[in-house]
C-alpha cells in the first residue's frame, strides 16, 4: 500500500499492466519479513521499493488532503486577538500570574495547587484588547502538553521565579517556543519575597545566550508579583507590542479552523472538547471533525460557563457534540456536510488502528531469553484511566520511561472516563493492575475488582502516581545478597581427636562468630577454604555465637588442615533492596 504506482493481484504478487507477475509475493516477504518479522520501517520498505526500480510515497493517518482548505484574500483577513502561552517551571507562579489577569482563582480548582491540565481563557483587559491564554503545566511530565502549548501560539511568557534559579522544565519550555519560533517575554515573578534576585535571573539567562532588553539584548522582559499584581498591566502592554510588531490577522468569515486544547468525558454532559479558534468562526450547529472523532457543535461554553452561539478567532472554548474523546493537539476543521465528515473519521480510525498493529514493540522471545540470561525478568501490565486526554498521555510516557532491563512496564489500555467493568475483566485476563487519575471506578466495577483481587489505584497529582509505581516496580525486583563479615578469629592451638577431626582453639580478635555462618580460612593472607562451622563451643558447651575478646573451640565442616596462626573468617550473606537503575 505504501508503493504509489505499483499494481498487486489478489494473491498479492506485483505485477505489470498486462497481468504479468513481475514479482512474487514470496520474495517481496523475504525482502520486506527479514527475521520472522512482521511489518517492515519505512528505510527497509524505500530500499526494497528502489532495487526494483520503484518509488515510495508514504501516506500518514492525518488525511489532510481530504479537507478543503479556504484561501484567504487580503480584503478577508482581519486583526485577530493574539494567543499567548504561559510556560515555565513548576510552582513558579504561572497559574497565579492569570490568577490576577483574570481576576479568577484557577488554582484552587488543581490538586495540590499544581497545575494538571493545560486551561485555556479568554481575556478582555480594560483597555477593550483580547488575548486568548493557554496555561501548560510545569511538571517535567507534561512535556508533550507543554511542546503543543508552543505549537499553537502567537508568543510564550516564560515564568521564572526572582527567588530560584532557571529550571530544567524552565529551560524546556525555552526551547520548545525556540523551536516554534514563537516570540519570548520573560516575566520574573515572585519579586515581592525578600529573597528574590532578578539580576541573578537576567544573568543566568545571558549565560544561556538569552540577552533581556535591560542588558542590551532583544528580549523583552518584566519583574513581576502575581501575588501583588505589581508590573502585571505593564507585561500585558509588552504583550501587546510584540502582537502588534506580528501584525496577526485571520479571516473570521469562512468555516473555522483551530487545535485541540483538551478533551474530557463528562458524567452529565458527554465528551467535552476545550478548543481554540483560530480562523474563521464557529456556530452551533457546525459539523465539526477533530481528529478521528467527528459530531455536530450541541453547545459552546466560555471557560466560565457562559453559553456562547459563535466564536471567532483566537477564542478559546468548549464545545459539547463530538463523539469521542480527540486528542489534544488535533487539528479540527468544519464540514458542511456530516456524512462527509464521519467518512474522514472513520478513515483515520482505520489507519490509526493499522499504525498502532505495525508500530507496536512486542517484547521479543530473543529479548526475553536476554533478560532472563540477565537475571529475573519480570513484566507490569498497567490499565491507565485519566480524566482528560493529557493527563493520560503524561503519564504514560512517564510510566514507559521506568521500565528497566529486569522489568518491562506495558501500559495494556489508556482511555478517557471513569474505571468501568471491562477495565477490570481485562485486568484479570492480564494480570494487570488499575491506575486512575482523577476517576473512579463506575457501577459494578469496584465489586468485581474487589472479587477477582484486581488491584485499583487512583491518584490526584502526578507525583504520586510515579512514586508509587516506582516504588512497586523496586519491590518486584529480585533481592541483591551482599556478603557481610560479622567477625574474625585467631587460631591459637590445634587439637586432633580421632572420629571428629581437628578442633581449633581460637580468640576472637574482631566482631563476632555466628553459629550458622560461613567461614574462610586464611593463611599467611590466602584462603584456602571456604565452608561453614560443624560447631562452635565455649568450653564444653555449644554457642549460638562467641563475641570478640573470647576464646572458643570450632571445628570447620569436611576440612581438618587447620594450623596455629591461621584466621578464620565469618561472614554471611545480607539481602539488599535493589533500586530502579
Amino acid at each position: 500500500r505504501a508503493v504509489s504506482n505499483l499494481n498487486m493481484n489478489a494473491r498479492g504478487d506485483i505485477i505489470d499492466n498486462r497481468g504479468n507477475v513481475e514479482i512474487p509475493r514470496e520474495k517481496i516477504q523475504k525482502e520486506f519479513y527479514k527475521d520472522n518479522v512482521p511489518g517492515a520501517d519505512a528505510e527497509t520498505i524505500s530500499i526494497v521499493a528502489e532495487e526494483f526500480g520503484y518509488t515510495v510515497e508514504f501516506v500518514t493517518a492525518d488525511i489532510d488532503e481530504a479537507i478543503e482548505i479556504v484561501e484567504d484574500t487580503a480584503e478577508d483577513l482581519e486583526t485577530r486577538a493574539p494567543i499567548v502561552t504561559v510556560m515555565g517551571h513548576v510552582d513558579h507562579g504561572k497559574t497565579s500570574l492569570l490568577d490576577y489577569i483574570r481576576e479568577e482563582n484557577v488554582i484552587a480548582g488543581e490538586s495540590g495547587g499544581i497545575t494538571q491540565h493545560i486551561g485555556a481563557y479568554g481575556v478582555t483587559l480594560s483597555t477593550g484588547q483580547k488575548i486568548a491564554f493557554l496555561d501548560t503545566p510545569g511538571h517535567e511530565a507534561f512535556t508533550a502538553m507543554r511542546a503543543r502549548g508552543a505549537q499553537v501560539t502567537d508568543i510564550a511568557i516564560i515564568v521564572i521565579a526572582a527567588d530560584d534559579d532557571i529550571m530544567p522544565q524552565t529551560k524546556e519550555a525555552i526551547a520548545h517556543a525556540q523551536a516554534a519560533n514563537v516570540p519570548i517575554i520573560f516575566a520574573i515573578n515572585k519579586i515581592d519575597r525578600p529573597t528574590a534576585n532578578p539580576e541573578k535571573i537576567k544573568e543566568a539567562l545571558a549565560n544561556m545566550n538569552l540577552l533581556v532588553e535591560d542588558w542590551g539584548g532583544k528580549i523583552q522582559s518584566h519583574d513581576v508579583s502575581a501575588l501583588k499584581g505589581d508590573g502585571v498591566k505593564e507585561l500585558l502592554e509588552k504583550v501587546l507590542l510584540e502582537a502588534e510588531l506580528l501584525e496577526l490577522q485571520a479571516n473570521p468569515n469562512k468555516p473555522a479552523l483551530g487545535t485541540v486544547v483538551e478533551a474530557f468525558l463528562d458524567k452529565g454532559r458527554g465528551y467535552v472538547s476545550t478548543i481554540l479558534v483560530q480562523a474563521g468562526t464557529l456556530k452551533i450547529g457546525d459539523y465539526v471533525l477533530a481528529g478521528k472523532n467527528s459530531g455536530k457543535v450541541r453547545a459552546m461554553h466560555d471557560e466560565r460557563g457562559n453559553d456562547l452561539l459563535v466564536a471567532g478567532p483566537s477564542t478559546p472554548i468548549s464545545i459539547l457534540g463530538l463523539d469521542g474523546a480527540p486528542q489534544a493537539g488535533d487539528k479540527f476543521s468544519v464540514f458542511k456536510d456530516e456524512r462527509e465528515a464521519k467518512q474522514i473519521a472513520s478513515k483515520r480510525t482505520q489507519l490509526q488502528r493499522e499504525q498502532s498493529v505495525r508500530t507496536q514493540r512486542h517484547i521479543t522471545l530473543d529479548e526475553i531469553g536476554r533478560r532472563i540470561a540477565l537475571g529475573d525478568f519480570k513484566e507490569l501490565n498497567i490499565i491507565l484511566k485519566g480524566d482528560v486526554d493529557g493527563s493520560v498521555e503524561a503519564l504514560t510516557d512517564s510510566f514507559q520511561k521506568l521500565s528497566t532491563e529486569e522489568i518491562q512496564v506495558n501500559i495494556i489500555h489508556k482511555g478517557v472516563g471513569a474505571i468501568t467493568e471491562s477495565d477490570v475483566l481485562l485486568a484479570t485476563a492480564s494480570d494487570a493492575i488499575i491506575i486512575g487519575f482523577n476517576v473512579r471506578p463506575m457501577g459494578n466495577a469496584r465489586q468485581i475488582a474487589d472479587k477477582e483481587e484486581i488491584d485499583i489505584r487512583m491518584y490526584s497529582i502526578i507525583y504520586d502516581a510515579i512514586n508509587d509505581l516506582k516504588d512497586a516496580m523496586e519491590g518486584m525486583l529480585s533481592p541483591e545478597f551482599k556478603e557481610e563479615i560479622t567477625g574474625t578469629a585467631e587460631i591459637r592451638e590445634t587439637f586432633k581427636i580421632s572420629k571428629i577431626g581437628t578442633i581449633a582453639g581460637c580468640m576472637v580478635t574482631n566482631g563476632k562468630i555466628y553459629r550458622n555462618a560461613g567461614v574462610r580460612l586464611i593463611r599467611e593472607g590466602v584462603v584456602v577454604f571456604t565452608g561453614e562451622l560443624s560447631s562452635l563451643k565455649r568450653f564444653k558447651d555449644d554457642a549460638k555465637e562467641v563475641a570478640k575478646g573470647y576464646d572458643c573451640g570450632m571445628q570447620v565442616k569436611n576440612y581438618n588442615d587447620i594450623r596455629e596462626g591461621d584466621i578464620l573468617e565469618a561472614f554471611r550473606e545480607v539481602e539488599v533492596k535493589k533500586t530502579l537503575k
